[in-house]
């Protein structure tokens, strides 16, 4: 496998506070690498560092064979950049957008066809300041990949987006990777990491908690859980029953995490059926990524 990114004990501080702490991993052309984690984990300041614009403290950087902070003139031909934010003048209109990025580049850009692969046709005439979150993310997504980049990274791309418009992002991404880009991106939506990354590097406090494609983060620490309706059970009762360890519950609708799956769910319809309390919809369930990111808060306070 082709490694396009290669990262050795990278380090950041900001005085006495310690952004990014040692950080190891490779990306592999072609796939779309997740950098995941809460708000103020160290995910856009590892990217930043990745693009050139921030240098690290320690460790190494390769980037399609160039050292970023060093060579960022040339690094800047081969990658593609959308930031969470992007300058763009209010009273511009689209194309007049994509024409300026355009005059940027030296070699031929892929404007048009751009244009029809975002859908941005009906949208070249409208100020930028009259487009919605979903088709200024579309515009910005363009203007990054004008020049056709061997890398193109993403800080967020679909923060702030509704449900349908973070949709609309993601099969933009998709069809991007289809067209042999190699992405990647920052998020603090979990299910976004779930459902673009071939693999996904967790970070917390500034360290790598884990880097696994999601499917086997999940399948090795399986996260799973029992989930079920019910308006009389008590929360304190169902958490004094055998290998429950935590406990969720919204609108009546509980979920039950348990190193033991099979042995609580024998518990809770025992104790269901001896106090004749009604339990409806139970399953068994697969735990996601944002379980799993709770699993390791959780870990980390009972080592702290």
């Amino acid at each position: 496998m082709e490694h396009v990114i290669t990262v050795e004990d990278l380090s950041k501080s900001y005085g006495d506070t310690h952004v990014v702490r040692n950080i190891s991993f490779t990306v592999n052309k072609g796939e779309i690498f997740g950098i995941i984690g809460p708000n103020g984990a160290g995910k856009t300041t590892t990217i930043e560092m990745l693009e050139g614009i921030r240098k690290p403290d320690e460790g190494m950087i390769d980037v399609l064979g160039l050292e970023p902070s060093s060579q960022l003139r040339e690094l800047n031909k081969r990658i593609g950049v959308q930031f969470q934010a992007t300058s763009i003048q209010k009273k511009m209109k689209v194309e007049e957008a994509l024409d300026l990025f355009s005059s940027f580049y030296h070699t031929n850009t892929q404007k048009d066809y751009l244009i029809d692969l975002l859908g941005l046709k009906e949208k070249l005439d409208v100020r930028f300041e009259d487009l919605s979150g979903g088709w200024k993310q579309r515009v910005t997504l363009a203007l990054a990949t004008l020049h056709q980049p061997e890398i193109l990274f993403l800080d967020e791309p679909s923060m702030g987006l509704d449900p349908h418009a973070r949709r609309e992002m993601w099969s933009m991404i998709k069809l991007l990777k289809e067209q042999g880009s190699t992405i990647v991106i920052t998020t603090h939506y979990m299910e976004e990491a779930e459902r673009l990354c071939d693999r996904v590097a967790m970070i917390y406090g500034g360290q790598l908690k884990a880097l696994d494609t999601p499917r086997n983060l999940l399948d090795e620490m399986t996260v799973n859980y029992l989930s079920f309706q019910s308006n009389e059970l008590q929360y304190d009762s169902l958490l004094s029953l055998p290998g429950v360890v935590r406990i969720e519950n919204e609108l009546e609708v509980f979920k039950v995490y348990s190193e033991t799956l099979q042995e609580t769910s024998y518990h809770i319809f025992k104790y269901c059926y001896e106090k004749e309390i009604a339990i409806e919809n139970f399953k068994f369930e697969k735990g996601t990524l944002d379980d799993l990111f709770v699993h390791y808060l959780e870990k980390e306070e009972q080592t702290a």
